[in-house]
């Protein structure tokens, strides 16, 4: 059925670029994507959409899997990631007079990717306190990127072309996000397998270490009550049940590095935007 529809879904948007380019007046003008800055900055936002929605799915996904958290656990942490931009963001505009949007943008884009490499270490003990900081580097440079970033997309852009303009570039983040969630959670499932298979691999019956760490689990479980055979059961599946939670532990850690790789494809899209000129004016029509 997914394949099905995914073959609609190409056939469809096949099609419809078909039916824009030989339409005189099409519902979307894609030729403004061949604009240099239009398009680059586009290729921008979708990167950052990748990473912005998957870190706002990962990060929670990540505290109630791992760590065990409520909701409203989750949204204490989660809350240092816009909360300072409450109060950053009506800044944006007279920083956007005194410095060029291309460096606010990438110093920004830096913030957010450092932000994401903070968390590729993460272990067991990586709860909400270990993590306010990436949450509050990574709202300092949310805060000073979607809004220079769309000056610089739609700046020169005609008036007529201003609905096409504006649907293409936030549609281009809401799919970059889409894909990001979707990709992120397969890629975790994946990684969870691959780093199941090495850790599972140096835990053998026949190694002194694992022996010991059954036999002294076994005396646990049978103190507890029942006999010694479903004691070692108990005991070889809490072994499996550890090395599953560290698999999902380093998967998670990847997940971060992979936003963080996007964050900086996003970093280099915006290294090929040209320098708004003085005078240009927004879709909006203002400076």
């Amino acid at each position: 059925f997914i394949v099905r529809l995914s073959v609609i879904a190409a056939v469809s948007f096949a099609l419809f670029i078909f039916v824009e380019f030989r339409t005189p007046e099409p519902v979307l003008e894609l030729r403004l994507l061949a604009r240099r800055n239009f398009g680059f900055a586009t290729l921008t936002n979708g990167l950052l959409g990748a990473a912005l929605y998957g870190s706002t799915y990962i990060l929670p996904l990540y505290l109630a899997q791992i760590q065990g958290y409520n909701a409203e656990q989750i949204g204490e942490v989660v809350a240092w990631v816009g909360l300072p931009q409450l109060v950053l963001i009506p800044f944006v505009p007279l920083l956007v007079r005194w410095f060029d949007s291309r460096i606010l943008v990438a110093v920004g884009l830096a913030l957010f990717a450092a932000s994401n490499f903070m968390d590729i270490h993460l272990s067991l003990d990586a709860a909400g306190p270990q993590l306010f900081w990436p949450n509050i580097v990574r709202a300092l440079g949310q805060a000073v990127i979607l809004a220079p970033l769309a000056g610089i997309a739609t700046a020169g852009i005609e008036r007529r072309f201003a609905a096409s303009a504006s649907a293409l570039f936030n549609m281009t983040r809401n799919l970059g996000g889409a894909i990001g969630i979707a990709a992120l959670e397969t890629l975790l499932t994946k990684r969870e397998q691959f780093h199941s298979n090495i850790l599972s691999a140096a835990v053998s019956e026949l190694d002194q270490a694992t022996r010991l760490r059954i036999a002294q689990m076994t005396q646990y479980f049978a103190s507890r009550g029942g006999d010694t055979a479903l004691a070692r059961h108990e005991a070889i599946v809490a072994i499996g049940n550890g090395i599953r939670q560290q698999s999902f532990v380093m998967a998670y850690s990847d997940m971060f590095a992979l936003m963080g790789l996007a964050v900086i494809g996003a970093l280099i899209a915006l290294l090929f935007v040209k320098r708004i000129a003085a005078g240009s004016k927004t879709v909006s029509g203002s400076h």
